[in-house]
């Protein structure tokens, strides 16, 4: 896994044709800290996600990954130089095998490391050097979820955008999910941005929250402050 970066949302302004989905949105996410993005559905989580990734281009602020900006620079690029983007939905080609969509994360890595990339993903997730040679289409959900998170790995990312990696799964696999986002942090040192509608499971492995509603920042504190702040849990996060 390559260095950990720092990621910096500062006054961000965004959204899509006349309707400004963002206003404002400042966040900061530490090296090797997972921070939760939490709140309603219209709160603006998802459009912050791709407004970092470069899928929806910011009307006013900037986004910075260390000291470089990604405020102007397309998504191959903002990829290119370390931040992987797992969106809603899982996104696998269930046409193609397990290890085909592995090798579609290996795209951005030199010729030269991929065997060594994909040996140590196998490595890393058993689950999947056993079904390497089955369709995708046969996976269970939670282990789409798996395959998807594996395969932005392989892209070698220092920092990773999380989008409702836990929506619609199993309570036993959603908690897998969230088990394997937590080791991606203590083991590899990762970089995390993880928005979800679970905000009592997304709590409970970050280290920071943040709370969105009607695209701007309500609340932001250490996650066990925003989990113990019954107000705040009954207003905007429902539990």
């Amino acid at each position: 896994m390559t260095e950990a970066a720092s990621l910096a949302v500062t006054d961000v302004v965004a959204g899509y044709g006349s309707v400004a989905v963002l206003n404002g949105v400042s966040i900061t996410v530490r090296p090797g800290t997972i921070t939760a993005v939490l709140g309603a559905n219209g709160a603006g989580k998802t459009t912050l996600l791709r407004t970092i990734s470069g899928f929806v281009r910011t009307r006013g602020g900037r986004v910075t990954l260390d000291d470089v900006s990604l405020t102007k620079l397309a998504p191959d690029h903002i990829a290119r130089i370390g931040v992987a983007h797992v969106p809603e939905g899982q996104g696998v080609i269930t046409e193609l095998t397990v290890e085909e969509n592995l090798k579609l994360g290996l795209l951005l890595r030199s010729r030269a490391d991929r065997a060594a990339a994909l040996n140590d993903i196998y490595g890393r997730f058993a689950i999947l050097a056993d079904r390497r040679r089955r369709l995708a289409s046969t996976l269970s959900g939670g282990e789409r979820q798996i395959l998807v998170i594996a395969r932005a790995l392989l892209s070698a990312p220092r920092v990773l955008l999380l989008d409702e990696p836990s929506l619609g799964l199993a309570p036993r696999m959603v908690a897998q999910v969230l088990d394997l986002i937590r080791r991606l942090r203590d083991e590899a040192g990762l970089t995390v941005l993880l928005v979800e509608q679970n905000a009592r499971g997304a709590l409970s492995i970050a280290d920071r929250g943040v709370v969105l509603n009607l695209g701007k920042v309500v609340a932001e504190a250490d996650a066990d402050a925003l989990a113990a702040d019954v107000q705040l849990r009954q207003h905007y996060l429902g539990f």
